[in-house]
C-alpha cells in the first residue's frame, strides 16, 4: 500500500514513520510512505498556504489552491482514496481501519488551524476522519494514527497475523490482561489459571476478563 501525507510540518512526521514496525515495513517493501510539504505547491511567493476566514472569526483557514494542486500532482493517474483529518469527521474505529486497509493508495491531508476551505472537503476529499472527541493542534498526529493502524493489518507487516485475532476491538471486546515472567514479582502473583497449562480454562478466563474490562471501560461496545 502507498500512503501520501500532505502537511505543512513534514519534519514532525518523519521520526515516527522511520522507526520500529513502520520502518521495517517500508524497508521490506510492504508499504510506501511519502510525506509532502504543502508549501511546495503554493503559488504565493511567500509560501503562504492559509488565509483569514470569510465572515470573520479567529484563526486561519488552509487555502484551496495549494491542496487542489498538490492532490492533482500526487494523484496522477492512480486511483486513490483521499482522507482529511479533522475533528468534524467520522470517528475512527477498528472497523473503519480494516476497510481502509483494503485500499491500494491513500492520500491523507493533515488539517490545521481552523480547518480547510470547505471546497476542499466538498470537491476533493472522499471522507473526513476524526480520531476522537477532542481537539489537537493539527492533523499530523491523526495522520500517524491512520498510517500505523492500517499498516499493521497488511500482510507481512507484523509477521504474526494470527495475533491480530485476539486484540482489542475484535468481537467488540477489549483485550484481556497479559502477564509475563516472573510468575511472582515482589509478592504480586500471576493468576493460577495461566500457569495451569489447561488451555480450555485459560481461554475461558481470558474471555471472562475481556468481558469484565469491556463492561467497565467501554460498555458502549457491548451494545
Amino acid at each position: 500500500m502507498r500512503f501520501d501525507i500532505i502537511t505543512i510540518f513534514p519534519e514532525a512526521l518523519k521520526p515516527i514513520l522511520n522507526e520500529s514496525i513502520l520502518k521495517r515495513a517500508q524497508k521490506a517493501g510492504k508499504i510506501k510512505i511519502n510525506v509532502h510539504d504543502l508549501r511546495d505547491y503554493t503559488v504565493d511567493k511567500h509560501k503562504k498556504v492559509d488565509d483569514r476566514p470569510f465572515g470573520g472569526g479567529p484563526g486561519m483557514v488552509l487555502s484551496p489552491q495549494p491542496l487542489f494542486d498538490a492532490i492533482k500532482k500526487i494523484k496522477g493517474r492512480r486511483k486513490v482514496r483521499i482522507i482529511l483529518t479533522c475533528p468534524t469527521g467520522t470517528r475512527l474505529d477498528q472497523k473503519r481501519v480494516k476497510k481502509l486497509a483494503k485500499e491500494k493508495n491513500l492520500i491523507i491531508i493533515c488539517g490545521h488551524y481552523e480547518g480547510v476551505d470547505e471546497r476542499v472537503r466538498k470537491h476533493l476529499v472522499d471522507e473526513s476522519i476524526s480520531i476522537g472527541d477532542y481537539i489537537l493542534t493539527g492533523g499530523e498526529i491523526p495522520a500517524l494514527v491512520l498510517v500505523d493502524g492500517i499498516a499493521r493489518l497488511l500482510p507481512g507487516v507484523l509477521g504474526k497475523e494470527e495475533s491480530l485475532a485476539s486484540e482489542s476491538f475484535e468481537e467488540n471486546l477489549l483485550d484481556f490482561p497479559q502477564y509475563t515472567r516472573p510468575a511472582n514479582f515482589r509478592g504480586k502473583k500471576v493468576p493460577d489459571v495461566l500457569l495451569s497449562g489447561n488451555h480450555q480454562d485459560i481461554e475461558k478466563w481470558r474471555k471472562q476478563q475481556a468481558m469484565a474490562i469491556t463492561k467497565k471501560n467501554r460498555p458502549d461496545l457491548l451494545k
